[in-house]
């Protein structure tokens, strides 16, 4: 079925000259890895014009046409007569793209997604090549690749390898199979430096990133005997700092390998009345549903998820720890 979703998808490039490529809102290195990936093998196809949408953080903007990504506000073409021939969401949903890039995708002639994600669906696509079985996006555009004869080169590997890397934590995940490091394989093959990835892409901080590591760390709270951890990053904190794209990737993942935690979210505060919550789960607890009952917008795997309240900072505070306490006392009564 999806080598026939994968024709599909190439059928609906065909005869084409301008497509625009985009991850949700806040591109990960999975999402931006896999649109380089795709943007590359379109324009071998002879697309004459692929845009790819999103302002890559300072960890990815080494990659091979991160220069040339357009930031979301410049990407324009929200009208019939500018409109893209086909637009396609990787990594993600068209329900999570920012307001000036779901404004080119609702006019856009054709819709196509390439995702992973538990809680994708199929429906609103012209097209759908989703894969809940795959560790990365950037697994999936190697399999588009292969199906399509297009050739592995070493910039194309480093370019899906970042995904692999980013979504599987450095292949620490239980989402890391034996096809994901075959894949892995092949990608090494091709002489690109992997140890020099891995350390741009999931070790480097900038001075005030780690500062706000260690501010997180150290006020963290533990709620349900140890086994829900929560952080907290105030908007006031964040400007203090003058952080970045980029500052808070990974830092939740130092909250769910604590001894005990089943459950760790990092509270992000984006403005007075939005907050961004990233969750984690060590355990049975299906973060991705938790975050879709939470809010509809909410989604991902189901060990991690993310989900954007349209709330107050202290009152995300004062009801998150019973409801993640909660998810975990259910999943060990089950």
């Amino acid at each position: 079925m999806l080598d026939l979703e994968i024709e599909e998808l190439r059928a609906l490039v065909h005869g084409t000259s301008r497509v625009l490529l985009t991850g949700p809102e806040g591109p990960d290195g999975d999402s931006i890895g896999a649109c380089l990936a795709l943007a590359r093998c379109l324009r071998q196809l002879g697309v004459a014009e692929v845009d790819v949408a999103g302002v890559p953080s300072y960890r990815y903007r080494w990659m091979d046409g991160a220069a040339q990504m357009v930031a979301d506000e410049d990407v324009g073409s929200d009208t019939p007569e500018t409109a893209y021939d086909l637009a396609v969401v990787l990594d993600g949903d068209a329900h999570r793209l920012t307001p000036p890039v779901d404004a080119a995708w609702k006019v856009a002639r054709k819709h196509a997604i390439i995702d992973h994600h538990g809680t994708t669906t199929a429906d609103g696509y012209d097209v759908a090549f989703i894969d809940h079985t795959s560790a990365s996006t950037c697994e999936m555009i190697l399999r588009i690749m292969d199906a399509w004869g297009q050739p592995l080169d070493r910039t194309q590997a480093e370019l899906l390898y970042v995904g692999i890397l980013f979504d599987t934590g450095g292949f620490r995940h239980s989402n890391t199979s034996v096809d994901t490091l075959r894949v892995a394989g092949r990608l090494l093959e091709t002489g690109m430096n992997h140890s020099a990835i891995t350390t741009r892409v999931l070790l480097e901080r900038r001075p005030n990133a780690m500062r706000l590591q260690g501010r997180i760390l150290e006020t963290a709270t533990f709620h349900d005997n140890g086994s829900v951890v929560i952080g907290t990053l105030p908007l006031a904190l964040a400007e203090s700092l003058e952080l970045v794209n980029g500052d808070l990737e990974g830092i939740v993942d130092s909250l769910i390998y604590v001894r005990d935690v089943e459950v760790a979210a990092l509270i992000v505060e984006r403005s007075p009345g939005e907050v961004k919550l990233s969750l984690r789960s060590r355990g049975k607890v299906d973060v991705a549903s938790l975050a879709r009952e939470l809010h509809h917008t909410g989604g991902g795997h189901a060990k991690a998820a993310g989900v954007v309240l349209p709330e107050t900072l202290d009152e995300v505070i004062r009801r998150l720890p019973t409801v993640l306490a909660e998810a975990a006392r259910r999943t060990r009564a089950a």
